[in-house]
């Protein structure tokens, strides 16, 4: 049979497959690689995908895929969600473990208000219904970092319901045009997290940290309404600064503060949805997006092989660039769902059902903390484009980098420079200079206020463009210098005297006498010599434009 090749025909809705080539179903070309995750791991045979932006051809087959999410995110909050245990990522190993969270007899669960009002704020700022009475179930499973044997989460009455996402993916061939999508948000729950299981392969053994134990999650079901890994990637991103702006998450991937299940399958347009699996423990919107498109180019490759989809959990290995098989769940596993009897219904109020005499410490007031919402980036973005006039892309880049924003802002405060140039330089160099040396906006070494002074160099020419670049450069090594200070050290101010310019022109002029019969004969190159002569002359202490001016002039007369 053909060996399949993938085709995206449109961003974000049909897959396309076609036959090229004549290699039999177990040939030569498929990579091979085995992964093990704890005791779970399998081998897996995995075949890399090939994705291209070409339409689709006559006979080729399209295929629709259907994404899901499962947000786990973990409350900012200084304690656990059912103890007084602290939170802190760095401790010691099991450092910050309550007899609760141990599960010792005898004790029992007491719950965080912060972690509550951490849910209701999230279920606002989604547009959620929020349930005035929600309930606590008790989830059943053994392993060892679950010391109870049961997670307590919110099965049957969570506490929001029904709302959406809105995101943004970038189209077009340059990745310029922003096209909005909506995700519907199924539940947002409170649960516990579980421990921590460290897997040493040199000694084979497993050790166990209970600092996670009982820490307060949220956990975000979106409905499956995305279709590819762009998608879903940033609907993570979007929700991840909507986490942080309302405070009620870090959100940090890298700490394990927000971690992502993926639900995947395929079917052609028309027919029934195919059988989903899901790809557990993503945590960076980058190795989510390539987890997705895999999973799907694996799952068409295997029913156009004749092959069927299993309903297993698969994880994602990022050295090999595929998922692996971790089990199977073809036998759905019972979780024993039932009722927490130590712990009561949750009720909520708002202002008009809030019963009199009531201590507001007591009672979690919705409208209280509707008003306290703050402005969500969407708004923010859509400010950004009407005050400033920038891309809407621009906006985006902003705020997905932590700081960046009230970076951008301190400069604009500061600087006379139009707003345009303030993003062109924060976007380009500044974020550039960032990404290079692996640094975060606030390890930065260049402040906003010496950026600022430099545009305004820049603004009122008493430097040029390249010398700005310069003086960047030495912002960034030497920190403690101002802008105008390497201005006068380096010697890069731009001159002022025009007679000495329009004499070096002249001379340069005369010296070139053939590069001269070339701008007269039409050639647009021969004037860019010119003035590169006359910059390197001036030790590029003159403006190009300038420069450019004098030269025309010189020429015609």
């Amino acid at each position: 049979m053909a060996t399949p090749i993938l085709r995206w025909c449109c961003p974000g809705r049909r897959w396309v497959f076609a036959g090229i080539g004549s290699v039999s179903r177990h040939g030569r070309g498929v990579p091979t690689g085995s992964t093990s995750s704890g005791k779970r791991g399998q081998s897996s045979v995995a075949q890399q995908p090939l994705i291209t932006a070409q339409k689709p051809r006559k006979g080729e087959r399209e295929w629709a895929a259907v994404v899901g999410l499962e947000i786990h995110a973990q409350i900012a909050s200084n304690s656990k969600l059912f103890s007084g245990s602290q939170v802190d990522f760095a401790a010691p190993p099991n450092s910050l473990v309550s007899f609760f969270d141990a599960s010792l007899p005898g004790t029992l669960p007491v719950l965080n208000r912060r972690c509550v009002e951490a849910a209701v704020m999230t279920g606002l700022a989604l547009d959620c219904h929020i349930n005035r009475r929600s309930l606590f179930d008790r989830k059943h499973y053994f392993y060892a970092d679950l010391p109870a044997g049961y997670q307590i989460t919110q099965q049957r009455l969570p506490i929001a319901v029904n709302g959406s996402l809105v995101y943004s993916v970038c189209v077009g061939k340059r990745q310029s045009q922003m096209v909005t999508k909506t995700a519907g948000v199924k539940q947002i729950q409170l649960e516990q997290d579980s421990g921590k299981s460290l897997h040493d392969s040199l000694r084979s053994q497993t050790l166990v940290d209970l600092n996670r134990a009982g820490v307060g999650l949220l956990e975000v079901v979106l409905e499956p309404d995305m279709s590819c890994g762009e998608e879903a990637a940033a609907a993570i991103r979007e929700l991840q600064l909507i986490l942080q702006a309302l405070g009620t998450s870090q959100a940090n991937m890298a700490e394990g503060q927000l971690r992502v299940d993926a639900n995947i399958s395929v079917h052609n347009p028309g027919e029934p949805l195919g059988v989903r699996t899901e790809v557990k423990n993503l945590n960076s919107a980058r190795f989510l997006a390539k987890a997705i498109d895999y999973e799907i180019q694996r799952q068409i490759n295997e029913l156009e092989n004749g092959g069927k989809i299993l309903n297993e959990t698969r994880s994602f290995d990022y050295k090999l660039g595929c998922t692996v098989p971790m089990r199977d769940k073809e036998g759905k596993q019972d979780y024993r769902f039932m009722p927490e009897p130590n712990l009561p219904p949750l009720l909520l109020y708002d202002s008009g059902s809030l019963p009199t005499g009531t201590d507001p410490q007591q009672v979690i007031n919705i409208d209280q903390l509707r008003e306290q919402l703050p402005e969500l980036p969407r708004v923010t973005r859509e400010k950004l484009v009407q005050q400033y006039g920038m891309l809407p892309e621009h906006s985006f880049a902003l705020l997905n980098e932590v700081g960046l924003l009230e970076f951008f802002q301190n400069v604009i405060k500061e600087t006379r420079a139009e707003p345009k140039k303030v993003t062109s330089w924060v976007l380009n160099t500044f974020l550039g200079f960032l990404k290079q040396q692996n640094l975060a906006v606030s390890e930065s070494p260049v402040t906003p206020s010496a950026l600022a002074e430099l545009l305004d160099l820049l603004d009122r020419k008493a430097i040029s463009s390249s010398a700005a670049k310069q003086v960047f450069q030495e912002l960034w090594r030497s920190k403690g210098k101002t802008p105008a200070q390497i201005v006068a050290e380096k010697k890069l101010e731009l001159m002022q005297d025009a007679e000495v310019l329009e004499q070096l022109c002249r001379s340069t002029l005369e010296a070139h006498p053939q590069v001269v019969t070339d701008v007269k004969k039409g050639n647009p190159r021969a004037i860019n010599k010119l003035i590169g002569l006359v910059r390197r002359a001036t030790l590029g202490r003159a403006d190009p434009t300038v420069i450019k001016e004098v030269l025309e002039r010189q020429l015609s007369s």
